[in-house]
């Protein structure tokens, strides 16, 4: 079993000391650094790079949603989850579209924040009810606007079922079993969609995906 490496930044010390010991009960994941704040947590990862970064947002010197971008454009493969306080719809829009994989309240339980990391090591996001309740908003708010020529936005047919199964929580290998094409192409699709909408990652993908109605 691969061990997942995970960095947590948060400046509450008790807080980050609490979900370090929730977690050690599962064995496949192992903490391997804390950071008070977004500067410690770029300086840490200069030389230290986990898996999964656990993301708090109200922090001093450098807050989470400016760390969150950095992180998400200097060192890409590291997924980042976000475990905060703050249960607002524009962060979560917000940072999904711009590098987070998952967003999570402080109120989780160890169990939850276990299945996050899992699905966003497996499938590249998380999506649990809060975000699909802002997901659901504004895929509403957006079916109610005046339809306009010039914002449509056009994708394949593969495209759209490739999104389609990615919304369904699909990894890139069971979509690429699924439409009997290989996984790099699945990866491909995927790649030239985030370029073409200026997207960071999966998580992104799926939130533009549902909140524009390219999915039935």
């Amino acid at each position: 079993m691969n061990v997942i490496k995970v960095g947590i930044a948060d400046d509450h010390k008790i807080f980050r000391k609490g979900v370090i010991l929730s977690l050690r009960q599962y064995t496949n994941i192992s903490f391997v650094f804390e950071a008070e704040n977004g500067e410690e947590l770029m300086k840490e990862l200069e030389s230290n790079q986990p898996d999964i970064i656990l993301m708090d947002l109200r922090m001093p010197n450098k807050d989470g949603v400016e760390t969150t971008k950095e992180v998400s454009k200097k060192y890409p493969n590291i997924k980042i989850l976000i475990l905060t306080m703050f249960e607002d719809e524009r962060f979560v829009a917000h940072l999904m579209e711009n590098g987070a994989n998952g967003y999570l309240l402080k109120n989780a339980d160890p169990a939850e924040i276990k299945k996050a990391i899992m699905e966003v090591m497996a499938r590249g996001y998380y999506l649990n009810n809060f975000v699909n309740r802002v997901l659901l908003k504004k895929s509403a708010a957006k079916s109610k606007s005046l339809p306009s020529l010039n914002n449509e936005i056009e994708i394949s047919e593969r495209e759209r079922e490739v999104v389609r199964l990615l919304c369904m929580e699909f990894t890139a290998s069971e979509i690429a079993l699924k439409m009997d094409i290989s996984p790099r192409t699945v990866e491909s699709i995927k790649d030239r969609l985030m370029e073409r909408f200026g997207l960071k990652n999966t998580a992104g993908l799926v939130f533009f995906a549902v909140k524009n109605n390219l999915i039935d």
